[in-house]
């Protein structure tokens, strides 16, 4: 064993040799990077511009050949490359086994594989890996994209046909079962889907999705969103240096990451390199989230190590220069374009810890990142990274809450305005809530089931508070029972702050001059609830467009208020999102056709805020007052 393994090395060193006295560096730096010129891009086909292991597996021509599925047998032998460690492709020795026919959907097949030779036979089929291409007599045959289960005591993958593949890159995706030609390989390298056992799952090799500043703690809770998509949240077994210069070039076998996140936070998915042309190249051999149309930064990376496991193989990823972006993620392969510039969402968020009693000075901290553009996964990304903003820091605990001010800016409207106190309860943690309550607003503008929007930036404003700062509404009274239409009357309400003495909060209660005579009723509540009965519901809120939506969110009541709202006994409409009190009933009658096209809700009483005052604390409950008006 230790003979033929020693004999291996010394062919491939021979090999690896002859590849070296043709190899001319100061074309290859250059080559497919950011920046590159009309002379490296005119080298693209000469072996002489390519890596040694590319040229190799090219047939030393520089120029991609493709191997027909119809024409590959059983026991055919290959070779695939991967990065191990560096920057570098190593290669890997390939034997088919066969074809299993539209074992991934109508049209769509797979061909099965062993790997042979030192490392993958130690580490097996790693995560990362995906997108390996596979040369046979020096043509494409595909990329390495699946596995089978979690145990396998072979490294025996799957391999994505080149010409599926190929599909992506010009432009021909359509339905498995639309297209007109299949291959046609022999019966000799023809498999069942079935002989691999029902018991046992064939599953695309994972993306590993390197969370880069984010703690254990953010990526265990928030993971699931990103699992669910077939990427593989890891913490820390990475990195993100987006000015390092990686002068190297993008060959096939080359590691490609896919950013999610960049600056003070990263979040990237890294595969490998299938096929490169002098524009463009195609990666992974499997969707990432298979989304279509994508726009998310593409940037070269270096393998720091390759961590073997029986359970799940991953690369240690760190990435490196932005060379363009990736534009489409379909079933077959992601395809990224050379010097093309993905859009990204700035977020600023400044964290301003709890006062610290005897401190000299409180030391403002402030996250700057970048988040992609992407209706799939931008939420989940803004999401996670909002929350690490806050719980990364050494101010951060369990028993504590945030004062938060900011806005999300939306090109061609307003901004959306946050503000409010956001604390710990029986579900959440305070930076829990505080993130939910942007991703709340960040949703409804993002997702308007009607209009897509433009986000331009994000800005938040969080400033520690030392406990919970929760109350509820316990009492309140009017100084009067009886006034006259305009005057303005004093209201007290007792708040029973969480584990502390209850506090009294006063306010003037402004009535308005045209409020009918008579018993009125009088709302002493907090927010939500005077959202509740100003703001649109049912079938009238979800059909809201961006305009609407953006209007109504910058109409809601912040949490740490006391309102009072009087309730009278003339009809309100809601109409399109626009509150409109007092509806005479003969006008109540004309709108009733908006009514049943749900277009509009009409309610008995009208709600017309008559005052509030802040409290400092995040207010919860209500209570009804009479009040008879002369």
């Amino acid at each position: 064993m230790k003979s033929k393994r020693k004999t291996r090395r010394v062919l491939w060193g021979l090999l690896t040799a002859g590849c070296l006295a043709g190899f001319a560096p100061g074309m290859a730096s250059g080559l497919y990077g950011q920046g590159a010129t009309a002379a490296t891009v005119a080298g693209a086909g000469n072996s002489a511009s390519l890596p040694p292991t590319a040229a190799a597996a090219m047939g030393g021509s520089g120029e991609t050949k493709i191997f027909p599925l119809s024409q590959l047998k059983r026991g055919m032998k290959g070779v695939a490359y991967t990065v191990f460690e560096g920057v570098n492709p190593e290669p890997m020795q390939v034997e088919i086994l066969g074809v299993l026919k539209d074992s991934l959907g109508p049209g769509r097949d797979m061909i099965l594989a062993r790997l042979y030779g030192t490392k993958p036979e130690f580490t097996g089929v790693v995560a990362g890996m995906s997108g390996s291409p596979v040369y046979i007599d020096g043509r494409l045959v595909g990329a390495l994209s699946y596995r089978i289960g979690q145990f396998s005591k072979e490294p025996i993958a799957g391999i994505t046909p080149i010409e599926q593949m190929l599909e992506v890159r010009d432009d021909e995706v359509r339905p498995a079962a639309a297209r007109g030609q299949k291959s046609t390989g022999g019966d000799e390298a023809s498999l069942p889907a079935a002989n691999i056992g029902s018991s046992v799952a064939m599953q695309a090799m994972e993306t590993p999705l390197v969370f880069s500043g984010f703690s254990q703690e953010a990526v265990d809770r928030f993971g699931g969103r990103f699992r669910a998509m077939g990427m593989t949240p890891v913490a820390g077994l990475g990195g993100s240096d987006a000015n390092a210069v990686q002068p190297e070039p993008l060959v096939p076998g080359s590691a490609v990451s896919a950013v999610l996140v960049r600056g003070d936070l990263s979040v990237a998915g890294t595969c490998t390199v299938t096929y490169v042309d002098p524009t463009r190249l195609l990666a992974c051999g499997h969707p990432i989230t298979q989304y279509g149309p994508v726009d998310m930064p593409m940037t070269k990376a270096a393998v720091v190590a390759t961590l073997p496991s029986p359970l799940n193989a991953f690369k240690i990823v760190n990435t490196t220069e932005t060379v363009g972006a990736f534009t489409e993620d379909r079933a077959a392969a992601i395809m990224g374009r050379f010097g093309s510039k993905a859009r990204m969402i700035p977020v600023t968020v400044d964290v301003v810890p709890p006062a610290v009693p005897g401190a000299a000075s409180i030391k403002q901290k402030t996250f700057h990142f970048e988040v992609l553009d992407n209706r799939q996964l931008t939420p989940s990304a803004m999401l996670v990274s909002v929350y690490q903003s806050l719980q990364g820091t050494n101010s951060a605990a369990a028993d504590m809450s945030y004062r938060m001010s900011g806005e999300i800016g939306v090109q061609g409207l307003p901004p959306v305005k946050m503000s409010g106190i956001l604390a710990q309860n029986e579900l959440n943690p305070a930076a829990i809530n505080a993130a939910l309550f942007v991703n709340d607003r960040f949703s409804r503008v993002y997702g308007n089931p009607q209009d897509q929007p433009v986000v331009t930036d994000v800005k938040l404003k969080v400033k520690g508070l030392p406990e919970r700062r929760t109350a509820t509404l316990e009492s309140a009274r009017l100084s009067v029972l009886e006034a006259n239409a305009g005057d303005t009357i004093d209201a007290e309400v007792t708040l029973r702050p969480y584990q502390a003495e209850s506090r009294l909060v006063r306010l003037k209660v402004k009535l308005p001059a045209n409020v009918t005579p008579g018993n009125i009723r009088v709302l002493v509540s907090d927010g939500a609830t005077v959202d509740r009965l100003l703001g649109p519901s049912g079938v009238t809120r979800r059909a809201e467009g961006l305009a609407d939506a953006v209007d109504q969110m910058n109409r809601l009541h912040p949490n740490d208020r006391v309102y009072v709202t009087l309730l009278s006994r003339e009809a309100q409409a809601v109409l399109e999102g626009e509150t409109l009190p007092g509806v005479p009933l003969s006008m109540a009658n004309v709108l009733g056709p908006l009514k049943d096209a749900q277009r509009m809700s009409l309610h008995g009483e009208s709600v017309v805020e008559a005052g509030s005052a802040e409290t400092g604390y995040a207010v919860s409950g209500s209570q009804v007052l009479n009040l008879n008006v002369r």
